[in-house]
């Protein structure tokens, strides 16, 4: 089979890649986006109905400016296509008085000057009575914070991008990429392409893509729950912000009820294990509900009737916890996106104009030092 060629291939089409397939088509780039399941889908770390957006950064306080320009670019999107895709509820980070949690989310605030306080537990569940935490635990909310409609803001890049004169293709699977001085040419399971420059954005397949990847990245399930609250007025968007909380139970995240009957929450393994993202138990068991539920029958007690519904998702690790965003150490004309570690979904938009950047300016004015490969690798 012939070759077709065009100006940046994007293998991956999730939350990243859907970014990157509209900027780069905005431009006027000849850009193919190449997908392996559907779009969007439910195998990856992109799905799940809602994902947290949030201005405060404990990973780092070099992730605010970065979230800060996700949040110009996600409401652009909405402007351009007229769709709602990014809800404003507050943020919470919450834990121990001194803890790691709400000192580095502080400390995120405070370097760039972002709108905060500082509450008691008490205070906060005064405040926001679907909340139950411990009243000397300290709290941190930041009023910009909210949810991002995931599946909905894949769509809305994918069908924006069409718009301007994209070409993307679903259910076709990468099976090699070869890469050479000046070009790249990828093969999948329905025929060869070239292109100019190639941004990969896979997910949990990075790094079968690339090899120097295949040891920086470590892919996890998780399982996610949605619990019908029984006070269902505690755990409405307008009366309860997104929030991340470490207790001595661990570290969860969550979600007021949007749509999908529901409270939603996530709880982060203290011992996680890696998974094979081609074989893996994506079906969530009774013993994923009921880890799920101490943490709602503790923290969110108006919010853990029935359950409404069970979902798994591929979280994919870094090695140091820092997403990688950057080009190929060998071979400039290759952008990488990769290893987002659970907390990456709310900078789809902001990566998205990056690795739009690299492909046609070689070079991007976003800060994103923390996230590139020098010193890392």
């Amino acid at each position: 089979m012939s070759a077709t060629s065009y100006d940046t291939i994007v293998v991956g089409v999730g939350g990243m890649g859907s970014a990157a397939v509209y900027q780069l088509a905005k431009r006027g780039v000849d850009v193919l986006g190449v997908e392996r399941y559907d779009i969007p889908h439910s195998r990856g770390s992109s799905h799940g109905d809602t994902r947290i957006f949030r201005l405060t950064q404990p990973e780092h306080p070099e992730y605010v400016p970065l979230a800060q320009r996700a949040h110009e670019l996600w409401r652009t999107l909405e402007t351009e296509s007229g769709t709602d895709l990014l809800t404003k509820t507050g943020s919470v980070h919450a834990g121990p008085q001194g803890g790691r949690m709400v000192e580095d989310a502080v400390r995120s605030c405070e370097v760039h000057d972002i709108d905060y306080e500082l509450l008691t537990g008490e205070a906060l569940n005064e405040r926001f009575p679907g909340y139950n935490l411990p009243e000397e635990h300290h709290a941190v909310y930041q009023p910009d914070g909210g949810f991002l409609a995931c599946e909905r803001a894949i769509t809305t890049h994918v069908k924006q991008a069409l718009k301007h004169g994209a070409t993307v293709r679903a259910r076709e699977a990468v099976e090699n990429i070869d890469i050479d001085e000046s070009s790249v040419t990828v093969n999948t399971t329905r025929g060869t392409y070239t292109a100019d420059n190639l941004v990969l954005a896979a997910g949990a397949w990075a790094g079968s893509h690339l090899d120097f990847l295949a040891d920086l990245l470590t892919p996890q399930r998780r399982v996610l729950g949605w619990f019908h609250p029984t006070e269902p007025a505690h755990y409405r968007p307008e009366n309860f912000p997104v929030f991340s909380i470490d207790v001595p139970e661990g570290s969860c995240y969550g979600f007021p009820v949007f749509e999908r009957p529901g409270f939603k929450i996530g709880v982060t393994p203290k011992s996680p294990e890696a998974i094979d993202p081609d074989e893996w138990n994506e079906e969530p068991t009774l013993d994923d509900e009921q880890r799920l539920r101490r943490f709602p029958e503790r923290y969110f007690p108006g919010a853990v009737g029935e359950t409404m519904r069970l979902a798994s998702c591929i979280v994919t690790y870094s090695h140091d916890g820092h997403f990688y965003l950057d080009t190929h150490p060998e071979y400039p004309h290759v952008s990488v996106a990769a290893g987002f570690t659970g907390h990456g979904y709310k900078f789809c938009s902001v990566v998205g104009e990056v690795l739009a950047d690299f492909a046609t300016k070689g070079d991007t004015e976003n800060p994103i030092s923390v996230h590139q490969f020098d010193g890392r690798l």
